[in-house]
């Protein structure tokens, strides 16, 4: 059985073959960005209040203390879903007495918004909060909504991975991204809350889906020198300018439907993408098709500008699948010391994805401008990746993702310390947290792969990122809390996340170590001190090349 890698090392690392399929993948992932983080503006909630009638028979006076007063953030505001009872208003104004004179306010009765809401439009012209009235009791819809965008990531990461291997790469890829694109069109049309939800569900399965088999086909047809660059510098920081893109797009369409006509633009735009794309060489070689695959590599050599072999692959001596152990997933629980790595792994997975999308979900509750605060959030992703890059390069894995998620952890439990007149402080400490567990989540797919054997690695890895699709959907009632006290998420978002930082430090550590091949091999749990990396462990590193995020 010959490698792959070497029976087409003639192409080179780094022609003109690998950079378009460099780029052309990543820029198909740009879509991904803003659909993934769309929620935060159409589910956007404006200030509102109690409408009272035009037509109700009232003095200036009484229209204008209408609404019991809240005190919120050191001031007094008008109750969002209260009104004073408007019958005994009415009589009060036509008895020709005074508010606040003649009528002690707080003995008044109240009652429910029972003509609907007034929205301000200081933000949002229209979003489905306001036009379906997800507020007051109503107001557990809108992170529902998140929730089951997210419920439909999972779903679509479980099913990608197996669409792909049974029906190809390329035509799943852009199966995905005509579902991902074409449900979001179908959801200007939607004329209820619960059909928008249901197309989101949809067009959550198609994102994730687009993400992963987008990745997996750069990883089959890239050389393993560029496999890394391609799943850091090219996957994730292309759905970073993606999530760019978004405050840019809803900063100037402010209306929910046209902003989601304008987010499926980009997904048109992607579809000459098919002409240029090639299928995986690999995958066609797993269902023995070597004919198509050798075109492939033939049109590769032709456009790198290099002579390739007459015959490539031979479907006498090539790859054949070797029969594997059989093993099923209470294997990653079959002793102590894996069920302690595999329980401590989720837990990492979990509440990392936490922090890293309820941070994301978060930026309209911060103090300024929603837009530019969405922007930053988003660009600070991009030196989070680069960080991330570098650091697993040179230092040890358990240190250096402990490290950043007690930098992320430590600075959003500085949140609640800052007086609320400093409203930038807040909102850079915020950023600072981001950075730190967008670094941390982007190593942990290598971490993970790293700790786990031959055997169960694909396993490991796709039980643990399940894990981190339950924190995103739990990670908007994070959110949700902010509506009654300000610094409650980022409380329980900086605690979870340095405990979680903790927890890591007793992980084995994989930096130098060779890979395990069975589950004897597998390092104990440790305290705080690593196992001394030998020299020959040192000769023999080759870490898996992926790095992913949860997108």
């Amino acid at each position: 059985m010959r490698d792959y890698d070497e029976v087409t090392a003639f192409l080179g690392k780094w022609g003109p073959f690998q950079r378009l399929i460099f780029f052309l993948l990543s820029a198909s992932i740009i879509p991904n960005g803003f659909n993934g983080m769309s929620v935060v503006f159409l589910a956007g909630t404006p200030e509102h209040h109690c409408r009272v009638p035009d037509t109700a028979n009232l003095s200036s006076a009484w229209r204008n203390h209408s609404l019991p007063l809240l005190l919120q953030g050191g001031r007094e505001v008008p109750h969002s879903c209260r009104r004073y009872r408007l019958e005994t208003i009415v009589n009060l104004s036509a008895l020709g007495l005074q508010p606040g004179r003649d009528v002690d306010l707080e003995q008044l009765e109240q009652e429910d918004c029972l003509d609907g809401w007034e929205f301000s439009q200081d933000v949002y012209l229209s979003t489905i909060v306001t036009e379906w009235s997800l507020v007051c009791e109503d107001d557990w819809k809108t992170p529902l909504t998140t929730s089951l965008f997210f419920i439909g990531v999972l779903i679509g990461s479980f099913v990608s991975g197996q669409l792909s291997d049974r029906f190809g790469r390329k035509s799943i890829l852009f199966a995905t991204m005509a579902v991902q694109t074409g449900f979001s069109f179908l959801q200007m049309f939607s004329i209820n809350w619960e059909m928008f939800t249901v197309f989101f569900v949809i067009v959550g399965m198609g994102q994730i889906s687009n993400y992963v088999v987008a990745f997996i086909l750069g990883t089959e047809i890239l050389g393993k020198s560029v496999r890394i660059i391609f799943s850091t510098l090219g996957v994730c920081t292309f759905f970073a300018v993606g999530y760019m893109l978004l405050p840019l797009f809803a900063y100037f369409i402010r209306d929910w439907r046209m902003l989601l006509l304008a987010l499926t633009v980009p997904g048109v735009l992607c579809v000459p993408l098919w002409w240029f794309i090639p299928e995986s060489p690999r995958w066609l070689i797993s269902q023995r098709r070597f004919r198509e695959a050798e075109e492939i590599i033939q049109k590769a050599a032709k456009m790198n500008n290099v002579a390739a072999p007459v015959v490539i692959f031979d479907p006498v001596e090539e790859l054949n699948p070797l029969k594997q152990k059989k093993v099923f997933i209470l294997d990653l629980f079959r002793n102590r010391n894996i069920a302690i790595i595999t329980i401590m792994s989720l837990l990492l997975w979990m509440l990392t994805s936490v922090g890293y999308f309820a941070l994301s979900l978060n930026t309209p509750n911060l103090h300024g401008d929603p837009y530019l605060n969405c922007f930053f959030s988003a660009l600070v992703e991009v030196p989070a990746y680069i960080t991330a890059w570098l650091l697993l390069r040179t230092l040890p894995r358990r240190y250096v993702i402990a490290g950043v998620l007690l930098l992320g952890g430590g600075v959003l439990l500085l949140i609640q310390l800052v007086p609320a007149d400093y409203n930038f402080l807040s909102i850079g400490l915020a950023m600072i947290g981001k950075f730190g567990i967008t670094s941390a989540f982007s190593m942990l797919y290598v971490f993970t792969a790293e700790l786990y054997p031959t055997l169960v690695r694909n396993m490991a890895v796709g039980l643990t990122s399940m894990a981190s699709r339950v924190g995103s959907i739990v990670a908007p009632y994070f959110v949700y809390l902010g509506a009654y006290n300000r610094v409650l998420p980022y409380i329980l978002m900086g605690s979870l996340t340095v405990l979680i930082g903790i927890i890591t430090l007793f992980f084995p550590e994989s930096f130098g170590m060779t890979l395990p091949e069975t589950l004897e091999q597998m390092q104990k749990v440790k305290g705080f001190r690593s196992k001394k990396r030998t020299k020959d462990s040192m000769e023999k590193e080759e870490n898996p090349k992926v790095l992913i995020t949860s997108f």
